[in-house]
């Protein structure tokens, strides 16, 4: 399994229905999210999600779409450093995927970030182009309103991708690939920004502090409190214990005192263990062994996170009586399992030690394709779930909203689009599965077939959603046409 995680940072966090709007934007892409911090004093949103690559990657464009159109930086303050509407995304490796192959989604979604949205966009950290700009804050630096002045006329601020001028609502947004980093926020009982300023300055890095950290002093007006914000970069290199003690020094020198700490979105569970096993000062802990959570995950006890559990939620999941997911869904699902099947043959035979060279290229290429469509398979389910939520979404307008029909025809007609992809998608990865059975092994061959029946299963299946919903269609041009693209592909599935 691939899987990345994405933090995007957005400039909100006081309006919740702005809130959720964005974050439904990046559920409708099929990401699983995790979390969804705000902050009223920051005005600002921490949304974290994993997924496959190519989910994620669409997830983190639907969310700078959709906070372009929903915030607007002229009117826009609080207390974080920000550049954009969306003002920072980074990918993370979490699972069979390295930091370059992270590198290269962030530089993928910054070009369409700023070629589709034609907003300014800058690679950071891992993903970065020029050496100043793996350091975040150097790209950051000015904010909103200093690069809306710089930029197009200092060089140094060129984007890497868009426009070189600001967007004049959503700004500028930097996108990067970087390790799991810890965002820990550590709360004085003062509000001496004066005192504060030189805590943060003495305690991060670049003033000569603590390796791995960044650090700025906030001021918590509502709460007469000084917040010194650091990030960890690297938690083993400066571990929460060391940021914290080291904090409560600088903090005794203005005589003050830590009245209380913070943990920002996730972090790695090892970072918190790290942080018990040098408070307690505990001699030969081993948490794989000892921490009761660890060790039932590490013998199967606590069950739900295999292939079987999994199976068991999506059929319950078809079983319930809600509308979604349906059989746009199943279909999507099908190709997927499709795909996955036809990857484990090939993957099993191109192993083998008896296979003929002349064969390898071939089977290579097909092995990436299926993944490649597995992975747009993941992405048609959750587009299907959201389509029909659209349709239902106009359908319950007033009846006298003039809008109302145009609304449901658009609706209608996304909605038979949608499973037309996932209809051309099987018989794309039909195609490629078909050309591959002669090539495989005998062991396999019955997998193969397995993910031919499942993959043309897949397209029937999408066929009968996107009849049904054609005879609503009232713009027959349009019907036609659908219905033409419709027969033709199945004709290819025969």
């Amino acid at each position: 399994m691939k899987l990345v995680e994405c933090v995007p940072n957005f400039s909100e966090g006081r309006d919740k229905e702005k809130v959720q709007k964005v974050v439904d934007a990046a559920k409708s892409a099929g990401v699983t999210i995790l979390d969804v911090e705000t902050d009223a004093d920051h005005h600002r949103c921490v949304l974290s999600f994993v997924g496959a690559p190519d989910a994620c990657l669409e997830a983190c464009f639907r969310v700078a779409e959709t906070a372009m159109k929903l915030i607007d930086l002229n009117t826009h303050k609080g207390e974080h450093p920000r550049m954009g509407a969306v003002d920072v995304i980074p990918f993370i490796p979490v699972a069979g995927v390295t930091i370059d192959e992270c590198a290269r989604l962030a530089e993928r979604l910054a070009a369409r970030i700023g070629n589709e949205l034609k907003i300014p966009t800058y690679l950071y950290d891992c993903a970065a182009h020029r050496p100043e700009r793996k350091d975040l804050a150097n790209v950051r630096k000015g904010q909103f309103e200093g690069l809306r002045d710089l930029i197009g006329k200092d060089e140094t601020r060129t984007p890497d991708f868009g426009p070189n001028a600001i967007h004049p609502t959503a700004g500028a947004v930097a996108v990067g690939a970087r390790q799991q980093i810890v965002n820990f926020n550590i709360n004085l009982d003062t509000h001496d920004m004066i005192a504060g300023k030189d805590i943060a300055k003495r305690l991060r890095a670049s003033g000569g502090g603590l390796p791995a950290v960044r650090g700025k002093e906030i001021d918590l007006a509502a709460r007469k409190q000084v917040q010194i914000s650091t990030v960890l970069t690297d938690y083993k290199k400066s571990s929460m214990a060391r940021v914290l003690a080291t904090a409560m020094g600088l903090a005794d020198e203005h005589k003050a005192k830590i009245k209380s700490t913070e943990i920002v979105g996730l972090l790695p569970r090892q970072a918190l263990v790290d942080f018990a096993i040098e408070t307690l000062q505990l001699e030969g802990f081993h948490p794989e062994i000892q921490i009761l959570e660890s060790r039932l995950e590490a013998v199967g006890a606590l069950g739900g996170s295999d292939w079987k559990a999994a199976g068991r939620q999506v059929a319950e999941a078809m079983a319930n009586t809600d509308a979604t997911p349906g059989g746009g869904s199943a279909a999507a699902i099908s190709g997927a399992m499709g795909c996955g099947l036809g990857e484990m043959a090939i993957g099993i035979t191109l192993k083998s030690k008896k296979l003929d060279e002349a064969k390898r290229p071939p089977l290579t290429a097909a092995h990436k394709s299926l993944g490649d469509m597995r992975a747009t398979f993941d992405r048609l389910a959750a587009d299907d779930a959201a389509a029909f939520d659209r349709f239902m979404d106009a359908m319950s307008l007033p009846k006298d909203d003039a809008s109302r029909p145009a609304k449901m025809q658009a609706a209608l007609m996304h909605a038979a689009e949608v499973p037309l992809k996932t209809a051309q998608l099987s018989a794309g990865a039909l195609a490629v599965a078909r050309q591959t059975l002669p090539l495989a092994g005998a062991a396999v061959a019955s997998d193969l077939n397995c993910a031919l029946h499942l993959l043309k299963a897949a397209a029937l299946c999408a066929a009968e959603n996107v009849r049904i919903n054609l005879g609503g269609i009232k713009d027959a041009p349009v019907a036609k046409d659908l219905e033409s693209r419709l027969e033709k592909t199945l004709a290819a599935c025969a």
